[in-house]
């Protein structure tokens, strides 16, 4: 690309790199945002039957990071996110240096993550740990997954790019976290219900 090209305004050129639309029009990319879906569902019901109770405040979280989550699968806002930086920049004059930037952010991306796990798990007494380890582990997975999404090396595109009898690693990948968050609060819920 000619570097007068990047003198465009920065929507305009967030506007030629990327545009709101489906991010992964294929089944499993559909199946999976029904997977968020069904998941919230299942973390607000936690959530309101809980209300008023220590761990209702964690299912709340859940469902609002699954509906963000169920969201950004299809309308691809890390991509958004990516032309900002590569427009950025080019039209401020560090493209030469992106990979430090790129690096920074990734940590940065860590450090939150790794920072917001612990203080909910600080937060929960052992009772609501045990009852809540499933959904712990499925977070814990789910960070994982958006951390090498990500990273974006190559070799890990390459890894989550395998297929497994014909389904994309990154759908099994993703949605283990995301069946585990289910199963523990489908457990919750009839628990409740008895």
């Amino acid at each position: 690309m000619e570097p007068s090209e990047w003198n465009l305004s920065l929507p305009a050129c967030m506007a030629r790199d990327w545009r709101p639309q489906i991010g992964d029009p294929e089944i499993t990319g559909w199946l999976t945002v029904l997977v968020y879906l069904a998941t919230m569902a299942l973390a607000a019901a936690v959530a309101w039957r809980g209300r008023g109770t220590r761990g209702n405040g964690f299912w709340g979280g859940i469902a609002l990071l699954m509906l963000f989550l169920a969201l950004n699968k299809q309308l691809d806002l890390q991509s958004a996110l990516t032309a900002f930086g590569r427009c950025l920049s080019h039209a401020q004059g560090w493209w030469e240096h992106r990979r430090l930037v790129q690096l920074g952010f990734i940590l940065l991306l860590l450090a939150g993550m790794v920072w917001a796990m612990r203080r909910v798990v600080a937060q929960m007494n052992h009772a609501l740990l045990r009852r809540n380890r499933l959904a712990l582990a499925g977070l814990g997975v789910l960070c994982a997954f958006v951390l090498m999404r990500a990273v974006g090396f190559h070799f890990v595109d390459v890894l989550i790019g395998v297929r497994i009898a014909g389904i994309p690693m990154n759908f099994i990948f993703e949605n283990i976290g995301l069946i585990l968050i289910a199963i523990n609060a489908f457990g919750l819920l009839r628990r409740a219900a008895r």
